[in-house]
């Protein structure tokens, strides 16, 4: 039986020939993933089983949402996951110091491989998608059962190919595709299916705007995004990876429920509108409109790649005096190499304050809270209302080029208004 990427990876940790769309079926899981705020819950199932951990190298704890910690109630949640750590011997723990923004530090850790099943208490886990793996995001509840039993329970979804044709124009990336394709089948288009991307586009695309376009699936509605592993992936893991993993590529004659195709080389900065990320247009149609802050990093564009496009450009200009500007590198490593390159300097001499790596306002839980009737362009995955903070605050979702043009212009701006 033909089958897709996301089939075949199901199917063998099934222990399963085949599996087809709808069938529900129990698999074996390579990683399970929580954080400071998706732990405690997933513990108290955890516990309430009574069994101890399924391998204590395969379970992942990444104190990353509310760390370090900026309250009481954080600094609790975050030493609960300290403690289990220590009583469990976990060994993948990332403590202050040595943590990052959980789906950055997973694959630079060398913690994902192409083939496997991985399972997180965080939406976001789709990200390690982008390295051939069926990866998704799941309830502290499952997470918890996992940790115990290493299995979980899935409805294998259907799948919609994505074909990617030509090659990015310069300053539109990962994150013009993404959202693009959710302005094309709106939020809920891709309902609990998994977008698997292929075609000769695919090599124009970085790893971090794979990374990028995986995070962003269940922005679609997706159960997982994934893509093909090819050379530009295979060097990304060398010298990351030490664990043996087998690649899976789809059966030439796999069945999809619909196919999309975009053709990269048509596209131009994008930037979705409040209050979804469906709500997409290009940057040219907004440009007047002037904003208050300005965020770059998070899950979805933390990476080194996207803090030199940034760089690139407040390079060339400070940012305006009205916008509070923040970056957050993914990682202590991007933070280091990002340091090496001078990106650094750069931000702060432009008027730009850096961030130890966390989620902070992403999820609106610190580090650049939005006042009633502010804007924010931000690199981030979610625009919905109240998401970085008052109800009556609008956040504009664009990646790191507009968002650093719309730093230094005050309002929404492509690059090559800064670029001239």
């Amino acid at each position: 039986m033909a089958m897709t990427m996301t089939e075949k990876i199901m199917a063998r940790h099934a222990g399963l020939d085949a599996v087809e769309p709808g069938q529900l079926i129990q698999c074996q899981v390579d990683i399970v993933l929580a954080n400071d705020i998706t732990f405690p819950p997933a513990a108290k199932e955890f516990f309430r089983i009574g069994r101890p951990v399924f391998d204590t190298d395969k379970i992942v704890l990444v104190p990353d949402h509310f760390t370090p910690n900026k309250d009481i109630k954080s600094a609790e949640m975050a030493k609960e996951m300290r403690e289990f750590v220590k009583e469990n011997s976990i060994k993948n723990y990332f403590e202050v110091g040595r943590m990052g923004i959980e789906h950055v530090l997973l694959p630079e850790q060398g913690l994902i491989v192409p083939g496997e099943v991985i399972i997180g208490a965080d939406s976001h886990t789709c990200t390690y998608g982008a390295l051939g793996a069926f990866a998704t995001g799941v309830g502290s509840t499952d997470a918890g059962a996992a940790m115990a039993t290493g299995q979980t329970w899935f409805k294998v979804p259907s799948s919609i190919k994505v074909e990617l044709k030509g090659q990015l124009p310069q300053w539109v990336s990962g994150k013009d595709v993404i959202l693009t394709l959710i302005g094309k089948i709106g939020v809920d288009g891709a309902r609990y299916q998994a977008l698997e991307f292929c075609g000769e586009g695919i090599q124009s695309l970085s790893m971090a705007d794979r990374f990028t376009i995986a995070n962003m699936a269940i922005e679609a509605g997706a159960k997982n995004g994934i893509f093909p592993i090819d050379a530009i992936a295979e060097a990304y893991m060398n010298g990351r990876v030490q664990k043996p993993y087998q690649q899976i590529a789809a059966d030439h004659d796999a069945c999809y429920a619909s196919t999309i195709t975009i053709d990269l080389h048509t596209l131009t900065p994008v930037v979705a509108l409040p209050h979804l990320p469906e709500n997409v247009c290009p940057v040219t149609e907004v440009n007047t409109l002037a904003i208050h802050q300005v965020v770059i990093g998070s899950c979805t564009n933390g990476r080194l790649e996207d803090l030199a496009q940034a760089a690139a450009i407040l390079s060339e200009q400070p940012v305006h005096p009205d916008v509070r500007t923040i970056i957050i590198p993914g990682s202590q490593q991007v933070y280091l190499d990002a340091l090496e390159a001078g990106y650094i300097e750069t931000f702060i001499r432009a008027g730009a304050v850096v961030s130890t790596p966390t989620c902070g306002p992403c999820l609106g839980g610190y580090m650049g809270i939005l006042a009633a009737g502010e804007r924010a362009v931000s690199t981030t995955n979610r625009n919905f209302r109240g998401r970085m903070g008052h109800v009556d605050s609008e956040v504009y979702l664009a990646g790191p080029a507009v968002a650093a043009a719309s730093a230094v212009m005050g309002r929404i701006a492509g690059p090559q208004e800064v670029l001239r």
